[in-house]
């Protein structure tokens, strides 16, 4: 938070401030997730302490499976399970074994070849065996059933299937039956969070031990569908042994960051926001900005901008303190007072953008960087002040990277973890899955936000919501996970409220509000 040494009384606001910031002063770790590596060190852990049986770990994971089978599909009579020759394999043929002793039709399926390797997968498919079932090799179809179990690779796929695997994962998918996937669906790098090749879309998976972090942003969110885990009564010490590969963020942990304010409070407290933007023919996108960070609760929020977007600024939102901003000489003066400059929504790449980007990058203020302020910052890489909070979506982040989207989507967190350490800045990677990244910790990882806020405009909200929250006391990365919450959040209630399709970023204004003051629990 930026305080001028010469005036006593902005020192005095400044310390307040820092008294009354809203971090939650016993809030516990946030959840853990994982990636395959750290999968396999806490099975291994698991298996060598005292009374450790791997087959048992198997069968707890094939019992797991089957009841949620029967929770999900309790009419499925004829279920397919396709099993691949590894330990994911086995848990397929566990779960067939008590299909079987249900009294359901069930037909195990694998590839020629793929026959179990693993000594555990060999004994749960003589279990199969022992009741009178053979699996049959894969011939282009799949029997007719209620319901496809994925047994094939669960956390061990890393690469591109192969042609045979590809047909198989493909007749999955065109399979009119719904599809359970167990611990990971086959194809998806869990490391990565995408797809190299054919991967199966799930109907439900199945998690086993811990949660994935790959499985919760990019393409691997719509292939997984709704997740499920069962810890397969592996001690929690075991668990947490282990260091997590993110951090998971939600808008419930809100209370973390914002508590209650002091009844003495004043608008001084919370912060000022100089929301620097609206370029001719942009002015929404600044207008829109500045209300989230209204609604996030920043105690004064003003705009420089056009001369031509001042009327529309106060008509829809007199409770902003409009500029008109032609020259550095017209913006020096707010930048001096601004606790926080949101750059970038509707600023332009033409010449007036780039003279206001560079102001604000000199005035050395915290900053929050968004749309053309990042397209900017990549034409013209330099060094940002401390502290600052960079924004993109995967076409910004492919720009400051040199890259194509298609890449950053390919490994969302790597792109993340480059750009922090590219820019020593705090990384909001946007997106389903959004990621927060920071030099030397571990990225957060949303779970929130849906498909109706693929609009023009929420970016904007956003840089607002974060802006605000930095300005109110807290530190970039935490204002950045709580920025992304809220937002998510908002977005999230407004699309309960009336769908997603045709959602707007106006309509995530008054969540904001409501949300951004989350009742203390019992």
């Amino acid at each position: 938070m930026h305080a001028t040494g010469t005036h006593p009384a902005v020192q005095a606001d400044a310390a307040i401030r820092a008294a009354v910031a809203p971090v939650a002063p016993h809030a516990g770790p946030l959840p853990g997730l994982y990636d395959a590596d750290a999968l396999r060190r806490i099975e291994a852990r698991a298996i060598a302490a005292p009374g450790g049986d791997p087959f048992e770990l198997m069968r707890r994971a094939g019992r797991a499976a089957w009841r949620c089978a029967l929770r999900h599909w309790p009419q499925a009579q004829r279920i397919v399970v396709v099993c691949g020759p590894g330990n994911n394999g086995g848990d397929g043929y566990v779960l067939a074994r008590y299909a079987l002793d249900s009294g359901r039709d069930v037909r195990l399926v694998h590839l020629a070849g793929h026959a179990p390797r693993s000594e555990l997968a060999r004994r749960a498919l003589e279990d199969c065996r022992g009741r009178g079932v053979q699996p049959s090799v894969f011939d282009g179809m799949l029997p007719p059933a209620d319901l496809v179990v994925d047994a094939l690779f669960g956390i061990g796929m890393d690469r591109a299937p192969d042609t045979e695997v590809a047909r198989l994962v493909e007749a999955m998918n065109l399979h009119p039956a719904p599809r359970l996937s167990l611990d990971v669906p086959s194809g998806v790098d869990v490391a990565r969070g995408s797809a190299p090749g054919a991967a199966v879309r799930a109907t439900r998976t199945l998690e086993f031990i811990a949660p994935k972090a790959g499985l919760r942003t990019g393409p691997a969110l719509d292939l997984a569908g709704p997740l499920e885990l069962a810890l397969l009564d592996v001690a929690p010490e075991l668990v947490a042994a282990e260091g997590v590969v993110a951090e998971g963020l939600s808008v419930t942990q809100l209370r973390r960051w914002l508590r209650p304010r002091p009844r003495d409070a004043h608008k001084g407290l919370f912060g000022r926001v100089l929301v620097v933007g609206g370029d001719h023919g942009r002015g929404g996108a600044a207008i829109l900005c500045a209300e989230a960070a209204m609604r996030s609760g920043a105690g004064l929020v003003e705009v420089a901008t056009r001369a031509a977007h001042l009327p529309a600024v106060l008509a829809r939102r007199p409770e902003a303190m409009a500029h008109a901003v032609e020259r550095v000489a017209d913006i020096a003066d707010l930048l001096e007072r601004a606790d926080v400059v949101a750059l970038g929504p509707g600023l332009g790449t033409q010449p007036w953008g780039r003279v206001m980007f560079g102001a604000a990058l000199a005035a050395g203020r915290p900053l929050v960087l968004d749309a053309d302020a990042l397209n900017l910052l990549a034409a013209r890489p330099r060094a940002l002040p401390a502290g600052t909070i960079l924004t993109p979506h995967p076409g910004e982040a492919a720009n400051l990277l040199g890259t194509d989207s298609g890449r950053v989507q390919a490994d969302r967190f790597e792109a993340a973890r480059a750009l922090a350490a590219r820019h020593d800045a705090v990384v909001v990677l946007k997106g389903a899955g959004t990621i927060v990244a920071a030099p030397g910790r571990p990225p957060r990882l949303l779970d929130g936000g849906n498909p109706g806020m693929a609009v023009a405009g929420m970016g904007d909200l956003l840089t607002g919501v974060i802006a605000a929250l930095r300005a109110q006391g807290l530190a970039p990365f935490a204002a950045a996970s709580a920025g992304v919450a809220l937002h998510a959040g908002a977005g999230d209630a407004a699309a309960a409220d009336h769908g997603q399709r045709g959602m707007l970023p106006a309509d995530l204004l008054p969540w904001l509000r409501r949300l951004a003051n989350p009742k203390a629990e019992p």
